[in-house]
């Protein structure tokens, strides 16, 4: 579906942003605007790429004027603009909302205004019983895009949402700090031992992207079923792998940090499609009558749990370290090393 045509990147240099590039071009992509705030990075991307199908717009997600001048001729958008880190949204809730909320917003009518075909909009487990205010602007974007895809006149652009929970190696995640913490020697700081997260690759997340991309009805959210660890077992896989006995420091839990991260909660898993390695959440249909919020319930909910990284799939020691051992930025990184310890 992508061979040809023309998709827009919001937060395109991004960790998320350089791995859809190389699959929109892999897929033939005739054009890719690549729209984000970050001019050395985009600078970056331009020489690393050489490739004329890629088009780098300078903007904001906040301002609706460059937004719209980026969507122009566009076809698909994959909407991963957004501010991420949790403390940084602690201190600066306001930002937060102009940028995930807002912004998200920005983009979602920018498409409509401009006939695109498909958004698919990036969201967290965080979003999910959010408690700390990245989490929460997440869950307001999705409320906003679902509220947006019930209006009859805006179903001609099929926007969604994906949901993930950590991904590896990303950009600001822990395991390249424990790698460059288990490098320089230091302690490896762990906030929780029993923290559970949940686990998937870029390339998984690709996957999630495109399926969503492939089936989605306007406002649903699709999330894929995915192991997890805790991060007491992550630290000592990565210390096992690269033959290390750093010591580890336990710092205790960061404000605003949950022991564990819910994909999807029990309502939501009660009108679930499940879709084999996916579920298929779609928005909630409820109109204006609120006596279907207030007056009428739905026993069946209890029925079902929350789907978090406490209940799903837990990966330990071989098996923890067999998925570590296929990320190629680990591999680079046991190798670089490897070379420097043989050269000492």
């Amino acid at each position: 579906m992508l061979a040809g045509r023309s998709v827009l990147i919001t937060g395109g240099t991004g960790s998320f942003g350089r791995h859809m590039v190389d699959y929109a071009l892999e897929q033939g992509c005739q054009r890719i605007r690549i729209f984000s705030r970050d001019e050395a990075k985009q600078d970056e991307m331009r020489r690393q790429y050489t490739n004329d199908s890629l088009q780098f717009y300078i903007g904001d997600v906040r301002l609706r004027d460059s937004v719209d001048h980026a969507m122009r001729g566009i076809d698909f958008v994959f909407h991963a603009a957004a501010l991420k880190q949790v403390p940084s949204c602690e201190f600066f809730p306001l930002e937060a909302v102009r940028t995930n909320v807002l912004g998200s917003m920005n983009v979602v009518e920018s498409a409509l205004a401009h006939g695109v075909e498909r958004v698919v909009c990036l969201s967290t487990d965080k979003a999910v019983l959010p408690v700390n205010a990245m989490g929460m602007t997440k869950a307001l974007m999705e409320k906003a895009v679902q509220a947006v895809s019930r209006d009859s006149s805006c179903r001609s652009t099929v926007i969604s949402c994906v949901r993930y929970g950590n991904v590896m190696y990303s950009r600001g995640s822990v395991i390249p700090l424990f790698v460059g913490q288990i490098i320089d020697g230091g302690p490896l700081t762990v906030t929780e031992p029993s923290m559970t997260r949940f686990m998937m690759s870029l390339p998984e997340a690709i996957e999630l992207v495109q399926f969503a991309f492939d089936n989605a009805q306007p406002g649903d959210v699709f999330v894929r079923k995915a192991p997890a660890c805790t991060i007491g077992d992550l630290a000592e896989a990565l210390l096992k792998i690269l033959n290390a006995d750093n010591p580890i420091s336990i710092i205790g839990r960061r404000h605003g940090e949950k022991l564990y991260e819910t994909l999807a909660t029990s309502e939501e898993l009660r009108r679930a499609e499940d879709m084999g390695q996916f579920w298929r959440i779609p928005a909630d249909t409820r109109g204006l009558n609120y006596s279907l919020y207030f007056t009428e319930g739905d026993a069946g909910v209890t029925e079902i749990e929350d789907y978090t990284s406490h209940s799903t799939t837990r990966l330990v020691g071989d098996e923890l370290r067999a998925l570590l051992l296929r990320l190629p930025e680990l591999k680079a990184a046991l190798d670089g090393h490897r070379r420097r310890e043989d050269s000492a």
